[in-house]
């Protein structure tokens, strides 16, 4: 929970993975530039009448035509290819784009800027391995058709050549948004892949404390289930007794004591379901409610012991003689407010407090600790996934989602999640949830509720 891997994910080396890219989004792709291209060169041969060796041109966007025609026949369950495989179809697409801008101008051609395009597609789904390949490969074929090209086309008899300085500028500019591009296109699916985990254990987390939260219900509806074979099972008891009742051999035999042990254990189970069943509705109104002594109470004790004294207290911030008011129970602010206290009782020296204030408009819990307190590298980034809370050296081996999963459910409840350090000589961390009072404050209780 409060130590993390590096703050990119670390790619391994090899170019066998799985893959997360489907063969039909570059087949799509594919199509679209052979379109595009396609487009341009009938545009700037019979719109603008430029030369334009179309011939050749017309056999380069063909080729790719045909590749994308193979791939659709050769795989036609268009499913996810392994990394070296998109790798190759989008070094292809580089080499072929390179052949076609050295038959029309070489890095005088404004389409040069498309050069960008295979390599941010790299860097979004394949490993920054392949997309440095793929980025070398792209650098290596500016350089090629920069030396040899043939003539920018241009209107018949005339001739245009951008200075020789200009191209160089052209294919600087393409390089540099080649390398700024791609670096923000990976660190922008690394953020969306690592934010994507993150909220799928929240969502576990979620799930296992809602299924918790049910077992209430869940009892009560087993005890009507139940009731009725427990019925007919106390029914055949008591007609057994009845008939060994009547027979003076069977009075104080072995098997007239089972016959009574049997009829005493189904008047019990009866009496429970009876409890059970009544308890339905009223019972899970009580149980649905907490003062904030007993919520703190109950996410204190599971930590007591382990190290830290646990102080817990609630201010009455409110009108002189008004009672503190009770919290809707709630499977995110159970777990969440968990989260807090036990990542204090993993840091603090010796105390951890816990303190609930509570005023006309807002409920507020803090949880304070005596521990080193949280690196000031850290407090900005605080709540994102794979962001330790506290200092390597501190201990724990979690991997930095335990204040994103507190901060997340809190939220999802009308939190308000504000973190910093104590103020010296004092040390540690203080963490203050706020909520609106009527976020989460329970519902007036039904009268009867308390008597089941």
């Amino acid at each position: 929970m409060r130590r993390t891997p590096s703050f990119l994910p670390q790619p391994p080396e090899s170019w066998a993975g799985p893959g997360r890219v489907q063969l039909r989004t570059l087949v799509l792709l594919r199509w679209l530039a052979v379109a595009g291209q396609t487009a341009a060169l009938v545009y700037v041969r019979y719109g603008l009448g430029f030369e334009v060796p179309m011939a050749a041109c017309l056999g380069v966007i063909a080729i790719s035509a045909w590749v994308n025609i193979f791939l659709m026949v050769a795989r036609p369950s268009q499913g996810v290819v392994a990394d070296w495989e998109a790798a190759a179809q989008l070094a292809y697409d580089v080499l072929q784009l390179a052949v076609l801008l050295a038959l029309t101008g070489g890095v005088a051609n404004p389409f040069l800027m498309l050069f960008i395009a295979p390599v941010a597609v790299s860097a979004i789904v394949l490993r920054p391995t392949v997309t440095v390949a793929l980025a070398v490969l792209t650098y290596i074929c500016v350089g090629v058709i920069a030396l040899w090209h043939l003539p920018l086309p241009w209107r018949p008899g005339e001739s245009y050549a951008p200075p020789a300085v200009y191209q160089f500028g052209l294919a600087a500019a393409v390089l540099i948004g080649l390398g700024f591009t791609s670096v923000y296109a990976w660190r922008v699916a690394a953020e969306e892949e690592r934010l994507s985990a993150a909220l799928s254990e929240v969502q576990t987390v979620l799930a296992r404390e809602q299924k918790l939260s049910a077992l209430g219900g869940l009892a009560a509806a087993a005890a009507h289930e139940l009731g009725t074979p427990l019925a007919t099972i106390h029914l055949v008891a008591k007609e057994m007794e009845r008939t060994l009742g009547r027979d003076p051999a069977h009075k104080d035999t072995p098997l007239m004591e089972d016959v009574q042990l049997l009829v005493s254990q189904s008047e019990r189970c009866r009496a429970i379901l009876k409890q059970l069943s009544s308890r339905k509705e009223q019972g899970d109104a009580v149980h649905a409610r907490l003062t904030l002594e007993t919520l703190l109470d109950e996410l204190c004790d599971r930590h007591r012991g382990l190290g830290a004294q646990i102080n817990v207290h609630v201010e009455d911030a409110g009108p002189d003689g008004a009672r503190a008011p009770d919290i809707a129970r709630s499977p995110e602010i159970i777990h969440g407010l968990g989260n807090i206290v036990e990542n204090a009782v993993g840091f603090a020296v010796a105390t951890v407090d816990v303190v609930a204030r509570w005023t006309g408009t807002e409920i507020e819990i803090v949880v304070r600790d005596d521990g080193p307190g949280f690196p000031q590298s850290v407090l900005a980034r605080l709540g994102e996934p794979y962001v330790s809370e506290r200092a390597p050296g501190d201990g724990g081996g979690g991997l930095g989602l335990g204040f994103f999963i507190a901060k997340t459910l809190l939220e999802r409840t009308g939190a308000r999640i504000e973190a910093r350090n104590r103020t010296l000589p004092k040390t540690g961390a203080v963490v203050r949830v706020t909520w609106p009072r009527a976020a989460i404050e329970a519902g007036p209780l039904l009268a009867g509720a308390h008597d089941s």
